[in-house]
C-alpha cells in the first residue's frame, strides 16, 4: 500500500450507542473517536425494541463530528449488533420498531422450527440452530402475532444495512451479518431457496447479498464497505482474517471465535457457523451471553458502592477455585453449549465461610469456564489454535485476563486499540476504498500486540477441578425446574 494522507471511519452501530472512530491506515491509530447513545425500549418482559431513526441519527451526528476532527475521509466502513428485524412497506418506511438480538419473544416459533426433524434440516440448510436471537423467527411472530403489520412488509434489513442503506441509497447485506438470519445457506454464501420456500417468505423482501470488504456506494464520494456484523467486524479489528489466533470476547456478552478456511458446523447446532467478512472464509462462534454482563450484574446489585478496583482487589486474595464456590453466569439464558433460554445462574457451594472476595472471584471463574465450554465445542467441530486475541470491556483487568488464559489453557494478545468492531469497520472501509489489496494487508498495516497474557501455571490444575464441578451443575439445577 502506498501512504495515504486521510483517515478511514468506522461506525458500529451498537445496541447501545452508535460509536465512530477515525483511523491513520499506515499505523492503525486511533485518530478521533465519536459516539452517541440512545435509549433501548422493554415493552413487555423479554421483549427488546428500536427505533430504527434512533440509529441513523445517532451516525449522521458521530459522521458529522468525525469530519470536524478527522482528516480527508478515505473510506467508510459499517459493523453493528447483528439479527435485529426492520421490516420496511412498499415506500421504504419503517413498519414497526426493530426487534433487536437480545429479544425473546420467538422462543415459540424457534420450538416450532426444531420440532420433528426441522433443527436437523435448519443445520444442513444453514449449519445453524433456531434461537430467539436471529431474524427469521421474528418474522414468524410477526405473522402470527401481528399480521397487518407483516402484510405491508415488502422488505427486510438489518441494523447497520438499514443505516447505511439509507445513507448510500442500496439495499444490500453483508454475507457475514446474514448469517445470523437463519435464512442463509452458509456453506454456499447465498440466501436458502429451500428455507425460504418452507417458510414462505418471499425472495423479494430480501436484499442483494455481498461480501463485507465490496464497496456497495458512495456517501459524499467516499466509498462504502458493505460491513459486517459485530463479532465479524471484531474479528478483523483484531487481525483474524485467516486460521490462526481466536478471538476472545469479555463484552456484555462473551464470544470464542475461530477463522477457518472452509465451513464447518456442529451436529448439535451448539456453536454459530457463520460466514466471515473474510471473502472465502467461514467463523466457528461460541456465545455466552453474560461475560462482563455477570460481573456488572453482580457489582450493581450487591456491591454497588464499591469501587471496581477494589472489588477485583479482594478477588485476587483468594486461591484459584474460590474456595469451593461456584458460579453459574447463566443470567440471560444460554447459547453454548446449551441453547437453553431457559438457563438461570447461581451460586452454588456457598457457605458461611465464603467473604466478598470470595463471590466476586467466582463471578470471574465462572465466567472463564462458560468460555471454555465454548472453546471446546469449537475445537469438536475441527478449528484449532493456540493462542487468544482478547478484546472488550473485561479485557482491562489484568487479573480477569489471568483467569481466562489459565481457564482456557492459551495465552492472550492485547491489542494496541481497543475499538473492536468500528475498528475492523474502519479497515473493511480501506479494502472498499482501494487502501488496501485486501484485509490481510490491512491488518498487517494496522493491527499491532502489545502483550501477551500467559496462563498461570500454579493455576491450571486447580481449574481443571473446578471446571469439573462448574459443568455438573448446570445439568442438576436443570432437573429441578
Amino acid at each position: 500500500m502506498a501512504p495515504s494522507s486521510g483517515a478511514l471511519v468506522g461506525i458500529d452501530v451498537g445496541t447501545s450507542s452508535a460509536k465512530g472512530i477515525a483511523v491513520d491506515p499506515d499505523s492503525g491509530q486511533v485518530l478521533a473517536i465519536a459516539e452517541h447513545e440512545y435509549p433501548v425500549s422493554s415493552p413487555h418482559p423479554g421483549w427488546m425494541e428500536q427505533q430504527p431513526q434512533v440509529w441513523l441519527t445517532a451516525t449522521e451526528d458521530v459522521l458529522a463530528r468525525l469530519r470536524a476532527d478527522a482528516p480527508e475521509i478515505l473510506g467508510i466502513g459499517f459493523s453493528g449488533q447483528m439479527h435485529g428485524l426492520v421490516c420496511l412497506d412498499a415506500d421504504g418506511a419503517v413498519i414497526r420498531p426493530a426487534i433487536l438480538w437480545n429479544d425473546q419473544r420467538s422462543a415459540p416459533q424457534c420450538a416450532a422450527l426444531e420440532a420433528g426433524d426441522g433443527l436437523a434440516r435448519l443445520l444442513r440448510l444453514t449449519g445453524n440452530r433456531a434461537l430467539p436471537g436471529f431474524t427469521a423467527p421474528k418474522l414468524l411472530w410477526m405473522r402470527e402475532n401481528e399480521p397487518e403489520a407483516y402484510a405491508r412488509i415488502r422488505r427486510i434489513c438489518l441494523p447497520k444495512d438499514y443505516v447505511r442503506d439509507q445513507l448510500v441509497g442500496t439495499h444490500r447485506m453483508d454475507v457475514a451479518d446474514a448469517s445470523g438470519t437463519l435464512l442463509l445457506d452458509v456453506g454456499a454464501r447465498r440466501w436458502s431457496g429451500e428455507l425460504l420456500t418452507q417458510l414462505d417468505i418471499p425472495r423479494s423482501w430480501l436484499p442483494e447479498l455481498a461480501e463485507s470488504p465490496d464497496a456497495v456506494g458512495t456517501l459524499d464520494g467516499v466509498p462504502v464497505a458493505a460491513g459486517a456484523g459485530d463479532q465479524a467486524a471484531a474479528a478483523v479489528g483484531a487481525g483474524i482474517t485467516e486460521p490462526g489466533p481466536l478471538s476472545v470476547v469479555l463484552g456484555t456478552s462473551g464470544v470464542v471465535l475461530a477463522a477457518t478456511d472452509g465451513f464447518l458446523s456442529d451436529r448439535e447446532g451448539r456453536v454459530h457457523a457463520f460466514c466471515h467478512a473474510a471473502p472465502g472464509r467461514w467463523l466457528v462462534m461460541g456465545v455466552m451471553l453474560s461475560a462482563a454482563g455477570s460481573l456488572a450484574w453482580y457489582h450493581d446489585t450487591l456491591l454497588r458502592d464499591v469501587a471496581f478496583d477494589t472489588m477485583l482487589g479482594e478477588a485476587e486474595l483468594v486461591a484459584p477455585g474460590s474456595e469451593g464456590l461456584t458460579f453459574l453466569p447463566y443470567l440471560a439464558g444460554e447459547r453454548t453449549p446449551y441453547a437453553d433460554p431457559d438457563a438461570r445462574g447461581a451460586f452454588c457451594g456457598l457457605s458461611i465461610t465464603h467473604g466478598r472476595g470470595a463471590l466476586t472471584r467466582a463471578v470471574l471463574e465462572g465466567v472463564a469456564f462458560a468460555l471454555r465450554d465454548c472453546l471446546d465445542v469449537v475445537h469438536e467441530v475441527g478449528a484449532t489454535t493456540a493462542r487468544g486475541r482478547v478484546s472488550g470491556g473485561g479485557s482491562r483487568s489484568r487479573l480477569w485476563l489471568q483467569i481466562v488464559a489459565s481457564a482456557l489453557e492459551v495465552p492472550l494478545e492485547i491489542m494496541a486499540t481497543d475499538q473492536g468492531s468500528a475498528f475492523g469497520a474502519a479497515l473493511l472501509g480501506g479494502v472498499a476504498s482501494g487502501v488496501y489489496r485486501d484485509l490481510g494487508e490491512a491488518a498487517d498495516a494496522c493491527v499491532r500486540v502489545t502483550e501477551v497474557i500467559d496462563p498461570v501455571a500454579a493455576w491450571i490444575e486447580p481449574y481443571r477441578e473446578a471446571r469439573r464441578r462448574f459443568r455438573g451443575y448446570y445439568p442438576a439445577l436443570r432437573s429441578v425446574r
